[in-house]
């Protein structure tokens, strides 16, 4: 899983998200987008408008935790790949 430049651009609140914990891979979605020095998930969030960093919510435990864009991937579920293909084809046409 290497960290190409496009990880974690422009996410969104509710997007569905996945990141690397402890060995293996996690999955979460996007609960806001921190863009200044706060506290979030238990710890200080050194944040900014050019450096923002995300707070997730783990499906697994349900606790939340915060990432820099680069350590966040974006999941595509089969229903909105398969509509982003669908729409690729008919601009095709």
């Amino acid at each position: 899983m290497g960290k190409g430049s496009d990880r974690g651009k422009d996410l969104h609140e509710g997007d569905e998200v996945a990141w690397s914990s402890h060995g293996s891979e996690t999955g979460g979605k996007v609960e806001k987008k921190i863009t200044e020095r706060t506290e979030a998930a238990g710890r200080t969030v050194a944040a900014s408008e050019e450096e923002p960093q995300y707070e997730v919510r783990s499906h697994k435990s349900g606790k939340p935790a915060v990432h820099k864009p680069a350590a966040l991937k974006e999941e595509v579920s089969a229903v909105a790949a398969a509509t982003r293909a669908t729409s690729a084809g008919a601009a095709h046409r």
